[in-house]
This record gives structure tokens, sequence and C-alpha cells, in this order.
């Protein structure tokens, strides 16, 4: 980071510190610069001063009013990828894209090999393993570790009252047509840059080729001890 004046340098700095001396006065909790504070106070208050010039929406942050332009007014998208057409709204959107290029995963599991290019994923990977079932079926009231595996139950048991659609290109039953449509787009379209299977050298074009072709490396054995017959999958 490089700057023309000394106070945004120092404003910079502050964000590698652990240091948070501004504290909220109704809850205490506190943080690294004062103006994380005051926007987090304006949660408490309900005050929104950043007003849309468009519309009558009003947000606590800049970059929430910014964002919410780029999504219904202007359309832009200032954050490209480097590789290939990919082109983001936000920023954090496209550090998550380049991970698919570099086939980064810095989230990973304590628990097990599991490792996700995405914080959320890793979070509801970890149900998996603590057993929470935070879903719950609204006509039955049958709980579920993920929000797919309810949606599947839905469709299978309350499908009269549900809506079908289902994929084209694989088994897949989906409520909503968007939702579809989000499901066509991440597992079906055709992707430039290849993606390497994390098991062996196998590369694919599709996300769906790939989450198909990884389940051949379920219960696999990957890890072999070179002082005797000893394997184990993690």
């Amino acid at each position: 980071f490089t700057s023309l004046r000394l106070s945004s340098l120092n404003r910079h700095v502050k964000t590698h510190s652990d240091e948070k001396r501004h504290v909220c006065h109704l809850c205490f909790k506190a943080f690294r610069t004062a103006t994380l504070l005051h926007n987090h106070v304006n949660v408490h208050t309900g005050t929104r001063p950043y007003k849309c010039s468009d519309c009558d929406m009003a947000f606590v942050t800049s970059g929430e009013l910014s964002r919410h332009r780029r999504y219904k007014h202007t359309l832009e998208k200032p954050f490209k990828c480097s590789v290939c057409k990919y082109s983001s709204v936000e920023a954090s959107k496209m550090k998550r894209h380049i991970r698919s290029h570099t086939g980064e995963r810095p989230y990973a599991c304590d628990l097990c090999s599991y490792a996700s290019k995405d914080a959320y994923k890793l979070k509801r990977h970890m149900i998996t393993h603590s057993g929470e079932k935070p879903f719950e079926c609204y006509v039955c009231q049958a709980k579920f570790t993920q929000s797919g595996t309810m949606k599947i139950h839905m469709l299978q048991k309350h499908g009269e009252s549900v809506p079908k659609y289902q994929c084209p290109h694989c088994s897949t039953f989906i409520a909503r047509r968007s939702d579809l449509g989000v499901h066509l787009q991440n597992l079906h379209s055709y992707m430039a840059v290849a993606i390497k299977c994390s098991y062996c050298e196998a590369v694919f074009h599709e996300r769906y080729a790939l989450i198909q072709h990884k389940k051949t490396h379920r219960n696999e054995k990957r890890f072999k001890c070179d002082q005797c017959s000893y394997a184990c999958e993690q």
C-alpha cells in the first residue's frame, strides 16, 4: 500500500493492528477505527445517513450504498478478472472467484481434510461434524443440516404444494426457477479455465463433472506409510 497522504497511510496501518480503542457506549463492542464505530452505532440507532439519489433506499454505510447502486442502478462491475471474462460488483466476490483459478482453499476444517475457498461453505461443512440441524421443514418440521437437503425433502415429500423444476443436465430438482438458473450457472456452465481435481491429475471444464469425479475418490486411502502397508483416508 502506498499513499500521497500521511493520514491515509496511518489509517491503512491500523488495518494491520489488533488494537481496538474505539468502544461502543451502548454494547461495549470495540473497533479499530472511529469510522467503524460510527457505522456500528448507526445500526443501534437505526440511522441511515447514506441515501440513494435514484430511489428511496438509505444505508448505514457508504459501502452499502455503493453496492446497492451497482446492483440496482448503474449495473457497474468494476472488479475484473485478469484470467477470464468474469467481472464483479464486489471485491470480495472477485477474491473468491480468483481462487477458482489458483486452486487456493484457505478455509480448512480442523476435523477432517475438507477445505474451501469460501468461509460460508466451511461454516456449512462444520455442521456435518456438530450434528446441528438448523434447517426446518415448515410443513412437517423435519430438520436438516443443509438447506439443499431440506429443499429435496420438500420436493419429494410435499411436492403437491411446491413447484418442481428439474435440471436438464442432472437429476436435481429445484423449487424456484431463479434457483435453477443459479444451479445451471454454477454447476453446468462451461469454464474456459479448467479446474484440476485436488486428488489426482484430472481436469474439468464443468464444475458438476468435477464433483461427480471426486465421488470416485471417496474412501480412497491416499495416505500410505512408506515403512509398512498402512494406509488411511486423511
